[in-house]
């Protein structure tokens, strides 16, 4: 089980390079401070037209979809990329705050061209960000963001749309109610969540409204929390990154379960009745089992990602399934899983893909799916998760200023060791961060001390480097 450098580790390294080598396009979108390049209207203008060339096909008239979060900058980003679109001739159809995967829905529900999330997803509001996502759903592939990108520095003068071809903007105003349908008929027939109490923290972002609604509707009683966005409260003390609320709050109002989505809601994480709390492996290992005995697994596993334990792994394994890795980033896993034809996969940050339902990464949707089993098994949620033990796993990121401190031999070296000290029970990941000038250092197997020792000894020899 050791992990190969050679081969996977270093495709992981130069994933994360090929990143930062990109003027404007991350790990996931363009992101950034709002205000402040690449996050500015001047950007999101040009991203508007440079995305319209890109996707302008055929004589038929053009369309996008333009959802966002609850952010203050919103309100900046959303007219450029408006003003980008229809300066190409393209009609822009605005859905206001919604959840990522709900932009992704309603692009293929329209025969939209494209669509666009404006969102930070877990970051704090001053930051905002784009996503794209092409009109089968599924965000772009490198290629062709590196294609957007290449349009965005080029003089658009040219492909300007004449004055008599302009696009017109307009307001969708049953988006939301599209997507609640939509996502109540992924829950199982015959099921209702009557008699149980959900907490429901949406972290003042873009499920604020269709969160709580769904849940409802299904029959639960809901504490909603993280309900009253005000511009500059997204994330902020609530939501899947800071599950202290979620947990006090499912303990203090005796709940049966908490779950917590993120800004643009396309991840989830939940506690159980007494306040502890899932990832997404556990997420995971949880309706891949049950998918698996009701027969509605399909490919023989699931896709998670080089982050995900170990542990999942031999949870897999045991039942007879495999579990495929991608690289970090659910669009990662997305291409993955169709490349492989699996309808399950994830990240253990709680980006949960169910390919039978949606293209993307789904807060919601996992949330009914966990819901699901919990009411079909009859049981607490205590007894329900934790289905294995993950490994002792240490991430510590190491932080440099130029250079490859990774091509030196003593780096390579203490890599080799690591991994040869932690043998089958154990594994490697060395990553260079998409979005900051870091390299991150991963290792898990069953003796904590040593995963330990194996991370500090990697770190210090790139601290040399670096």
């Amino acid at each position: 089980m050791g992990y190969d450098y050679a081969d996977r580790g270093f495709a992981d390294l130069m994933d994360g390079m090929m990143t930062t080598t990109r003027k404007y396009f991350g790990t996931d979108g363009i992101r950034g401070r709002a205000n402040t390049a690449p996050m500015t209207a001047d950007v999101a203008l040009r991203l508007g037209m440079a995305a319209a060339m890109q996707f302008r096909r055929g004589d038929h008239r053009h369309r996008v979809v333009i959802g966002k979060d609850t952010r203050l900058s919103g309100y900046m980003i959303e007219p450029a990329l408006t003003s980008g679109f229809v300066s190409m001739g393209m009609d822009v159809v605005l859905v206001g705050p919604m959840p990522t995967p709900a932009v992704a829905m309603l692009t293929r529900s329209l025969r939209a061209d494209l669509g666009v999330m404006i969102s930070a997803s877990h970051n704090p509001f001053e930051d905002n960000g784009i996503k794209l996502f092409g009109p089968d759903g599924y965000k772009l592939s490198d290629k062709v963001e590196i294609e957007i990108e290449a349009g965005m520095d080029s003089d658009l003068v040219d492909d300007l749309a004449p004055a008599s071809g302009l696009g017109r903007a307009r307001r969708l105003d049953d988006a939301r109610g599209r997507y609640t349908e939509y996502v109540k008929q992924t829950f199982p027939r015959g099921l209702r969540l009557d008699g149980l109490k959900v907490v429901i923290d949406c972290a003042n972002g873009a499920a604020y409204k269709v969160a709580p609604e769904v849940l409802w509707e299904l029959g639960a009683e809901i504490v909603p929390i993280g309900v009253s966005p005000d511009g500059t409260n997204i994330n902020a003390g609530c939501g899947s990154t800071h599950l202290s609320t979620l947990q006090e709050a499912t303990v203090a109002h005796g709940a049966d379960i908490g779950i917590a989505l993120d800004g643009d809601a396309d991840r989830v994480l939940v506690c159980d009745e007494a306040g502890t709390i899932v990832d997404g492996d556990q997420i995971m290992g949880l309706i891949a089992q049950d998918w698996h005995l009701t027969g509605r697994l399909k490919g023989g596993g699931v896709v998670a990602t080089v982050m995900s334990n170990l542990g999942l792994e031999r949870f897999m394994n045991d039942l007879g399934l495999e579990l495929k890795r991608a690289r970090v980033g659910d669009r990662y896993v997305a291409e993955a899983m169709r490349a492989e034809q699996y309808n399950l996969g994830g990240e253990q940050s709680g980006h949960l893909i169910f390919d039978d339902y949606a293209t993307t990464g789904d807060g919601l949707i996992a949330a009914l799916q966990i819901l699901a089993v919990l009411v079909s098994g009859e049981k607490p949620a205590s007894e329900m998760f934790n289905l294995f033990t993950p490994l002792p796993q240490v991430l510590k990121n190491v932080r440099f200023n130029d250079g490859a401190p990774l091509e030196a031999q003593t780096v390579k070296t203490a890599i080799r060791d690591g991994e040869q000290r932690l043998g089958d029970n154990g594994r490697v990941l060395i990553r260079k961060s998409g979005t900051e000038p870091l390299i991150r250092v991963m290792a898990e197997g069953d003796d904590l001390v040593l995963v330990e020792a194996v991370v500090d000894g990697i770190c210090d020899a790139i601290s040399k480097q670096a």
